[in-house]
């Protein structure tokens, strides 16, 4: 039994093969134009969630420099304790959220 299935294999493949090219032209570029149509809704989604995310970060660090929190000078200690902007070249770039604690 599963040598025949073995057999027929190629078969399949075959007929899938004519199934795919059996799809009109127009057929495909409406997927195409939907897949767009959806994948555009989905990134203006995200940049509204980004944006959110931003907004709250900000009021973040408002809230850190009403309460006397200079995270500029902490980052500038952080930059010159590792060598200056570029850091050594062997070390990976650290988070923001390591950087504040």
């Amino acid at each position: 039994m599963a040598i025949k299935e073995v057999q027929d294999m190629p078969k399949k493949a075959q007929t899938e093969q004519k199934n795919t090219q059996s799809i009109s032209k127009d057929e495909q570029i409406g997927f195409h134009k939907g897949a767009l149509s959806t994948l555009a809704k989905e990134r203006e989604e995200m940049i509204k969630i980004l944006s959110i995310v931003e907004q709250l970060m900000q009021m973040h660090v408002g809230a850190l420099k009403e309460l006397g929190v200079d995270l500029e000078a902490i980052a500038k200690q952080k930059t010159a304790a590792q060598g200056g902007p570029s850091g050594n070249p062997g070390s990976k770039k650290k988070p923001l959220e390591d950087e504040i604690r």
